[in-house]
This record gives C-alpha cells, sequence and structure tokens, in this order.
C-alpha cells in the first residue's frame, strides 16, 4: 500500500466531492476522474496499522465477486495516515441507482424489483454471505436488471448457507435501518413473503 502525500490528498479534498463525512471528517469522496475515494479511521488503530480496514474492504470485494456479485472495481489500496491507522481504498463506482433513492422517489418501481430483491438476498444467504449492513442504501439497482453490492466491510462469509438465527437477525437490521431513516413506505412484509418463496 503506498502512501498518499499531504498534497496529493488535499488535492483530492478541494477538487473533489465529498459524499459522506461523519464527526472524524470526510469519509466518501467523489474525484474529478469519476472514481471515489474510500476513508476508513478505524476505532483500533493499533490494530489497523497491522490489517489495514482498506485491504479488508479489498478482500470482500475478490469474495463477492468470485461468487459473481457485483461490486465496484478497486483501484488501489492508499494508506492516508499510517500511523493512526487511517487507509483508503480508491474505486471505480457501480452504474446503478440504490434501492433507498428508489423507495424515496419511485415506489412503484421500487415495488416491481421486490421479487428479485429478494431472490438477490437468497442468493446471498445460500452462499454463506452474512452483510449485518445489508439495507436499501447498500444495495444498488443495475442497469442491466440485476443487483450490487457496496460499502461491505463489515461483511463476513461462511462455509454454508446462513442459520435462520442469522437471517432473521439480518432481516432485524434491515427493520431497524428503515426505522432510522425514516422510510416507512417500503414493504418490509412483502420483501419477507417474496423471500420464503424464493426459499421454497
Amino acid at each position: 500500500m503506498r502512501i498518499v502525500t499531504a498534497n496529493e490528498l488535499q488535492h483530492w479534498l478541494n477538487n473533489g466531492d465529498v459524499v459522506e463525512k461523519d464527526g472524524r471528517g470526510p469519509k466518501v469522496i467523489q474525484l474529478t476522474d469519476g472514481n471515489f475515494l474510500k476513508i476508513f479511521r478505524s476505532k483500533r488503530p493499533l490494530l489497523a496499522r497491522l490489517r489495514p480496514e482498506a485491504e479488508r474492504f479489498a478482500r470482500n470485494a475478490q469474495a463477492l465477486q468470485n461468487l459473481g456479485i457485483a461490486t465496484p472495481e478497486l483501484l488501489e489500496c492508499l494508506w492516508i495516515e499510517p500511523a493512526r491507522g487511517v487507509s483508503a481504498c480508491l474505486y471505480r463506482p457501480l452504474a446503478g441507482t440504490s434501492l433507498e433513492s428508489l423507495a424515496k422517489q419511485q415506489g412503484n418501481q421500487l415495488d416491481a424489483l421486490l421479487p428479485g430483491f429478494a431472490a438477490y438476498i437468497r442468493h446471498l444467504h445460500q452462499n454463506g454471505i452474512y452483510f449485518r449492513s445489508l439495507h436499501l442504501g447498500n444495495v444498488l439497482s443495475l442497469p442491466d436488471g440485476s443487483f450490487g453490492l457496496i460499502d461491505f466491510l463489515d461483511l463476513r462469509l461462511k462455509r454454508a448457507p446462513l442459520a435462520k438465527s442469522l437471517i432473521k437477525r439480518n432481516f432485524a437490521h434491515m427493520q431497524n435501518y428503515l426505522s432510522r431513516r425514516r422510510i416507512d413506505s417500503f414493504p418490509l412484509d412483502k420483501l419477507l413473503a417474496y423471500y420464503e418463496q424464493a426459499s421454497s
């Protein structure tokens, strides 16, 4: 992993578009060439110096791609502040629209996607993918009608299909997300029904 110089980082911050940030600073920046810089500021910097989160993000992307699951194209893993364990990934984004955007803007279109979305979640679960942050903001509807995943740092890959307890927990996290984001119009009950159909 190469170390990003202070001048290079400042150039990205000055000329890019900050898409996401928190109290510690920018998290996702869209650069002028269309690529994205995702910055990881670990809560455990000593561990992150040995096992940078950027590398974990890249490994998860590769594991998903090996299973035929669309993800952003990783271009480079970088150090932003090595002494503090701050790393980053430079990637080419997926061309798609988040399901959260569709839920807020075009409810009818999202309804039509529910059977496919349910089958997609089932496919993830059957492949042993436990993605705690599986929610509408991290799933994209792609132009070809398929789906893709983003922001999958906390993904865990099991050696067998997920147990019922983990499946239940996954949908509980999604329900909590909908409540926090106040997306009351999303028909979670319909999604669960389609999921059951896909499972039978």
